[in-house]
């Protein structure tokens, strides 16, 4: 999966187009560090209304590729040094969202995962 990021573009949009890779996870864009791979100002996700522009720190155009063999790490750091964004990858479980478990584990492993458990089936992962 090929996501175009620029400044114009909706924090909607882009966690559309990582969800019809991953259904079950949900990837959320958070407010502009205090510096470059600071905390964040806010512990609650930025409005999907926003645009990609309002959220970062780095206003680098181009193409983020996703893969399902990709680590949550590797994409929150993608996200963060190419474009100056703040990612979290979350994982859905019965009717809630958590922040992933391993940030290591592929983004597939992930997607499996809490699709086994919306499906009842987490013993067998």
């Amino acid at each position: 999966m090929k996501i175009d990021i620029t400044d114009h573009r909706k924090v909607s949009e882009i966690q559309k187009e990582f969800s019809e890779l991953f259904p079950s996870l949900r990837l959320q864009i958070f407010g502009k560090p205090h510096v470059a791979k600071g905390a964040t100002p806010h512990k609650e996700p930025v409005s999907p209304s926003y645009t990609i522009g309002q959220c970062r720190t780095i206003h680098t155009k181009g193409i983020l590729t996703i893969t399902p063999n990709m680590s949550v790490s590797d994409l929150e750091r993608e996200f963060g040094d190419t474009y100056g964004l703040t990612i979290k990858v979350y994982f859905k479980a019965v009717d809630k969202w958590f922040e992933t478990l391993n940030d290591m584990w592929p983004l597939r492993k992930h997607n499996e995962i809490a699709e086994a458990n919306l499906l009842g089936k987490a013993e067998a992962i």
